[in-house]
């Protein structure tokens, strides 16, 4: 995102949109301007609708540059997993999908959010670390897909360096591996310069116990328990177990 100075009129409306505050005056030459390593190509300047003039212009983005337009903005469609955001739809129709079995549970990291941003040498660091303990990397995930080795969670040379509003790291792993993972989760927080929020997915067990609950609390986490209940328009393949 750029803005026209030839049209711009430096109101500065534009500049509380920006979740990355990449917007800002310039003191020496008075512009409104936009500092294009800390943008993120979210468009939430330009679909606020606050610029009468105009002035704020999407140029066409080539690579890698584009990769900041597609972890950024909602709206945007992934092309890696043709739906819009960051994540995949796994996590969220497993009653259809079936991927999430009683003896494993996924996990998701998103990093980024809410307010910081990331850039991948940090998202690198984060899968490099569980990578170690062998979970497995969801394939479809768009994080996935940029890695250079899914063996090791390292990410390609091209992207270490773009910054997205948030990126989430994907992948499963057998319930007996829940506490070195989380242990190690903790450990690599002083190691990243932004923040990130952790996913815990798992099925119910037959008495509506949930063990990954008090693993979480053994760890040193609070977790925030949600269920997600999706209304079975889909044919299911989780096969019972």
């Amino acid at each position: 995102m750029y803005i026209n100075q030839g049209v711009c009129t430096q109101c500065t409306l534009c500049v509380p949109y920006c979740p990355m505050r990449a917007i800002a005056s310039d003191e020496t030459t008075g512009h409104v301007e936009i500092d294009q390593e800390e943008c993120v190509e979210c468009e939430s300047c330009l679909r606020a609708d606050v610029c009468s003039k105009g002035a704020l212009t999407m140029p066409v983005l080539g690579w890698p540059r584009i990769l900041r337009n597609r972890f950024s903005n909602p709206l945007t469609t992934h092309p890696d997993t043709g739906i819009p955001g960051r994540g995949t739809e796994e996590m969220k129709t497993n009653e259809v999908t079936g991927r999430f079995t009683r003896d494993r549970v996924g996990i998701s990291v998103e990093l980024g959010r809410p307010g910081t941003g990331t850039r991948f040498y940090d998202v690198e660091k984060v899968a490099m670390a569980v990578a170690r303990l062998g979970v497995r990397f969801d394939p479809h995930n768009p994080v996935t897909c940029l890695m250079e080795d899914t063996t090791t969670g390292k990410m390609r040379e091209d992207v270490r360096g773009e910054k997205v509003l948030s990126a989430i790291i994907g992948f499963d792993l057998p319930r007996e591996k829940i506490v070195p993972v989380l242990d190690k989760l903790k450990e690599v927080t002083f190691d990243i310069d932004t923040v990130f929020s952790l996913d815990l997915v798992c099925r119910m067990e037959e008495d509506e116990s949930n063990a990954t609950i008090t693993l979480s609390k053994e760890r040193g986490f609070i977790p925030s328990i949600n269920g997600k209940v999706n209304v079975g328009l889909g044919k299911p393949r989780a096969r019972e177990d």
